[in-house]
């Protein structure tokens, strides 16, 4: 089809996490999960067919030629392990890979507390239509997921800013971080998406050893508030399968009683690295020191994107960058 139709279809969902975290809020400990799915797909077995290739009852499905159409149910991916119930050649449920969302579970009897449902696709529709349901290793990729598992949520954390709580949700296809205000899991409410991807280029373009088209497939996500190491900045790294990298991002407060505004990309790049003699270029514009080893400051740059390598001898070496107190490793060869 032509156009996004989010809508709901006779299926069940196994939600099959990739990634859980547990985390105590008023004293309860909760469970949160992002609810990618995964087929079993191997050489000796494989469970994982479309839609279109079950027969249904049509006693349950008295539409199933209308669902069985591509627009509709035809191309979902869907298993022929479970759904058979009277073993006989019909199929009486349907069941998809994953929930496309994430869940809160009270750990105690392991009660679902909240599911975001279609909300993550929801969101993506608003913030990005062109790119809609793209897969993580192809630009120009519009809707390619849309049969399979969606975004993929992957990975997930949560962490405590001023007295609130946030789920952080990677999504490995689309891309990007969602952001959940979860300090009432009976009330929780959608906050932000922010994806550095860049849609416009190849997604296979590496330049300089980077992938042009930015961070693809984030796989995992640590939340580590301002507290625990020396920037006073809360922070989300994030890293991603496809590119090989590491974002690192700026959990920035709009203020204390309205929570999270934006998370602002803090990721500090150099190239080429390793370098020989040329020098390095910087992303970002900042005033630079450089620190060797042993901890000591050896050259310093004013305003500028540009480092001059040539005096430097072989080995590993931190750069700094004052202003916005960002870092990264770089090595002369």
């Amino acid at each position: 089809s032509n156009a996004v139709n989010i809508t709901t279809h006779p299926t069940k969902g196994m939600y099959q996490p990739d990634a859980m975290v547990v985390y105590t809020i008023n004293g309860v400990d909760y469970i949160f999960t992002a609810n990618e799915g995964d087929a079993r797909d191997y050489d000796g077995y494989s469970e994982e067919v479309r839609v279109k290739d079950l027969t249904l009852d049509p006693t349950i499905f008295p539409n199933a030629a209308d669902l069985l159409l591509e627009d509709n149910l035809g191309r979902l991916k869907t298993t022929t392990a479970t759904g058979n119930n009277d073993n006989d050649p019909e199929f009486e449920e349907i069941y998809s890979y994953g929930a496309r969302s994430f869940s809160i579970w009270n750990a105690s009897d392991i009660s679902q507390v909240y599911d975001s449902g279609d909300d993550f696709e929801q969101q993506l529709l608003i913030a990005d239509p062109d790119n809609f349901n793209s897969t993580n290793d192809e630009n120009n990729s519009w809707k390619n997921r849309s049969d399979d598992k969606g975004c993929e949520p992957e990975a997930i954390d949560v962490g405590t800013i001023n007295n609130k709580h946030y789920a952080f949700i990677g999504l490995e296809r689309m891309g990007g971080v969602m952001v959940y205000d979860v300090t009432d899991v009976n009330n929780v409410k959608f906050v932000t998406y922010e994806n550095n991807r860049n849609f416009n280029v190849a997604a296979n373009s590496i330049i300089n050893g980077e992938f042009e088209a930015g961070d693809l497939g984030p796989e995992c996500i640590v939340f580590i508030p301002a507290a625990d190491h020396g920037s006073g900045k809360d922070l989300l790294v994030v890293s991603n399968e496809v590119s090989g990298s590491i974002s690192i991002y700026e959990v920035a407060m709009q203020n204390q009683t309205t929570g999270i505004e934006t998370i602002e990309n803090k990721t500090l790049s150099v190239y080429p690295n390793p370098v020989s003699s040329e020098g390095i270029q910087t992303n970002i514009v900042d005033d630079y020191i450089v620190v060797n080893a042993m901890g000591q400051e050896i050259a310093s740059y004013k305003n500028t994107q540009f480092i001059s390598t040539d005096q430097l001898a072989k080995g590993m070496y931190l750069l700094v960058a004052v202003k916005t107190n960002k870092r990264v490793s770089f090595i002369v060869e």
